[in-house]
């Protein structure tokens, strides 16, 4: 009887080390640190992917996704955790780099989240990221497009968003097609940018590219964030006549930029944005028709929903949101903010753990299809930089007063308008 138990024994404690997983209790909640702007001038953007974040927790929590394809919500709780519910912990970063970093060790040290998603702005993501990767804690970024922050040699950073090296390459692209399509040639470029690391990095790659494909770059040029005055950089611009300008702003920055323009009436025959200030709802409800044909990048456009019904789907919830009052529709930010954060869930789910490396593990096996995503991507595939090699730009055009898809062309829901009309001749 003794060897039995003995056996026994040691039967148990191998299966133990064998498969911890099968022994181990699940936990009640799985808790995220949400580092994003609520105050500040991307404060919409911020408030508006937290708003997506609470409302993506209540489906998975509740298991009230129904029919939608996704990969969870279709029972309550996470299933891969025995149906721990997820906590959400948000933290206001202010669009400060420092702010961002002493929130993320707070988060960490304090809070004892189990992963970090976050943070819009290049440079807060860039000081937080650096936090999690000291203590080993995943960090998941679904919005920040400085290149560089996939090229700094991290283990536990992850992206799920194109960056400006994709969506750069996005704009020539276009330029290429569009020349063919229209049998006009574009041969000179001015660029400006603001001068933290997202404008920087942006310029950088815009001259970068512009050489490559034989574009002359008239002006290149930084200016101070959230500057009060952009009167002699926009006449600089407007003095070198660009075929194509290419500004590089956050939103005060972007509508300072219209409102000088008009001022000083200056027309570009086209003006393509690198995202940003330009995509931002308040922007968008600020300038309307005063920035009529202005082409911006961009990962997601609502016109696309015909190809892609879960935008229909997720769209009808998101405008019911009681931290959104006046219903507005998906904007990029939010679209960007679920993607990111449903590919983190989906990996802790995977993990059927909160341990920090074996969420880390499922990140990289990370192989979300294209018909689980708003997106317009092949899907959502790591590579061993951490950035989501599924990933594919497109062209969008405000066209009175809303944002239409307009390149690739077989995605477009709308023809390009160029040249942008006059100051004058705009009703």
């Amino acid at each position: 009887m003794a060897m039995v138990m003995r056996v026994t024994a040691v039967v148990l404690a191998l299966l133990t080390v064998l498969a911890p997983t099968a022994f181990a209790q699940a936990p009640k909640e799985v808790v995220i640190g949400v580092i994003y702007p609520l105050s500040g001038q991307l404060a919409q953007l911020g408030i508006d992917s937290v708003t997506m974040m609470r409302m993506t927790t209540d489906f998975i929590n509740n298991g009230t996704a129904g029919a939608m394809n996704l990969p969870l919500g279709k029972t309550p709780g996470l299933p891969g955790l025995g149906g721990a519910k997820v906590r959400l912990i948000v933290v206001d970063h202010q669009g400060k780099p420092e702010v961002g970093q002493a929130e993320a060790e707070r988060l960490i040290t304090q809070e004892k989240v189990h992963a970090i998603i976050g943070a819009v702005h290049s440079s807060v993501t860039a000081t937080a990221s650096q936090v999690a990767e000291r203590y080993g804690v995943p960090f998941l970024n679904a919005e920040s497009s400085s290149p560089t922050l996939t090229e700094r040699g991290f283990k536990w950073f992850f992206r799920t968003s194109p960056h400006d090296g994709h969506f750069t390459q996005g704009m020539f692209d276009f330029l290429r097609d569009f020349e063919k399509k229209r049998g006009v040639k574009l041969r000179t470029i001015a660029i400006m940018h603001e001068d933290t690391l997202f404008g920087a990095d942006s310029g950088k790659v815009q001259e970068e590219l512009a050489k490559k494909y034989g574009y002359e770059v008239l002006v290149k040029m930084a200016y101070r964030n959230r500057t009060t005055s952009l009167d002699a950089e926009v006449g600089k611009v407007k003095a070198a006549n660009p075929d194509v300008f290419m500004p590089t702003s956050y939103t005060t920055d972007a509508v300072l930029y219209v409102k000088t323009a008009r001022t000083l009436d200056y027309n570009p025959k086209m003006l393509i944005a690198q995202n940003a200030g330009w995509i931002d709802p308040a922007f968008v409800q600020e300038m309307g028709k005063e920035a009529e044909a202005h082409l911006s990048r961009s990962p997601f456009a609502l016109d696309l929903a015909p190809k892609k019904p879960l935008i229909t789907q997720i769209n009808a919830l998101f405008k019911q949101q009681k931290d959104n009052p006046g219903g507005r529709d998906l904007s990029e930010a939010p679209a960007r903010g679920f993607t990111g954060f449903m590919t983190l869930l989906d990996a802790i789910n995977r993990a059927r753990s909160v341990a920090p490396e074996e969420i880390r593990k499922a990140l990289v096996a990370t192989n979300l299809p294209p018909e689980q995503l708003l997106m317009p991507w092949t899907g959502v595939r790591f590579d061993e930089k951490g950035q989501n090699a599924g990933v594919r730009a497109i062209m969008i055009q405000m066209q009175g007063g809303t944002y239409k898809t307009v390149y690739p062309f077989d995605l477009a829901s709308a023809d390009v308008i160029y040249p942008i009309p006059a100051w004058k001749d705009r009703k």
